[in-house]
């Protein structure tokens, strides 16, 4: 597979303790990327789940380069539970969760995610539901500048919101190009070489994948499959992804903050935790890597392990 560099791939292999015979979850499968340096590392078997049918379709090719050990489904990671419940898998000893857009959606302009190629305004990774031009262009003002804000920590989101809600009244904003062009007149450059549009991209590409409930689903249900020694690793790449990683990871850590002495809380005795956290402080790329993919930039990598069976499951020695 080309076009795909997987980024902090040692690290991730590292962080996954990968060992023979284990049976392993890339969850955002993408160019397949994590899923090759798994298989080419250790004899296991490994499901891969990708809410993109392109994906799926390209990831036969590596499928048939190990036969029998590459399995691949078509659903969301957040179904993570039913989708492997269907071919009898109910615990797992790693996880992978690489929560960027993969480098195909990004470079093919039909897909509608990137303003570097002007393309329709889609950005669906899975090519159902409402598009980002559906919500461009029926979002009322404040709601697309909330959009704006949350999503894409846009400090200039109600002035993006009025530029769009003027220029959609005169003709329908339903391309990459004009929705950029948009955001461009209204906006000073950055001074950091960022095109003025990406904060938007990004807020709209999240509200259109629901990509942070689909983590928080995600986070939950990986925590259930994990067997005792298995890990889960999660690369982000905003800090809205990051924040929900962190604070998942540290309170299954068992580092909740304590409750004040005054409070109900402090008289009940914490339970012990089944996981301890394996990054002290997220893992960034190093210069070599950034300088050869430049999209590696603002990755961070999580890692978290099981050290105790799920008694709910009855799996509690």
């Amino acid at each position: 597979m080309t076009g795909h560099i997987p980024v902090l791939l040692p690290e991730i292999l590292a962080a996954l303790n990968l060992r023979d015979g284990g049976v392993y979850l890339d969850g955002t499968f993408g160019g397949g990327g994590y899923a090759r340096g798994i298989l080419g590392r250790v004899a296991c078997s490994l499901w891969a789940i990708d809410r993109d049918p392109d994906a799926i379709a390209r990831g036969a090719a590596l499928a048939a380069e190990f036969p029998g050990r590459l399995h691949l489904i078509h659903g969301r990671f957040g179904d993570m539970v039913g989708l492997l419940e269907r071919h009898g898998v109910r615990q797992l000893d790693g996880i992978v969760l690489d929560l960027g857009v993969s480098s195909f959606q990004i470079d093919q302009a039909a897909r509608g995610f990137s303003f570097r190629h002007d393309g329709p305004l889609d950005m669906r990774m899975d090519h159902t539901g409402p598009t980002a031009a559906d919500l461009v262009n029926t979002l009322d003002e404040a709601e697309l500048a909330d959009t704006l804000y949350t999503l894409g920590e846009e400090r200039a989101s109600r002035r993006i919101a009025r530029a769009i809600v003027t220029a959609r009244a005169q003709a329908p904003i339903l391309t990459t190009g004009r929705l950029a062009e948009i955001i461009r007149s209204v906006l000073p450059p950055d001074r950091n070489g960022h095109h003025p549009a990406t904060r938007s991209f990004q807020a709209l590409r999240i509200r259109v994948n629901d990509e942070l409930g689909e983590i928080s689903a995600a986070l939950d249900q990986a925590a259930t499959l994990l067997a005792p020694g298995g890990r889960l690793v999660v690369v982000s790449f905003h800090s809205l992804e990051d924040r929900l990683i962190k604070t998942f990871m540290t309170e299954q850590g068992g580092r909740r903050p304590s409750p004040s002495r005054h409070d109900p809380r402090s008289m009940v005795a914490a339970a012990s935790t089944r996981f301890k956290v394996v990054t002290a402080r997220a893992i960034r790329p190093g210069d070599d890597e950034c300088n050869a993919n430049p999209r590696a930039r603002s990755a961070r990598m999580r890692a978290l392990e099981c050290v105790l069976s799920d008694p709910a499951a009855g799996n509690l020695s």
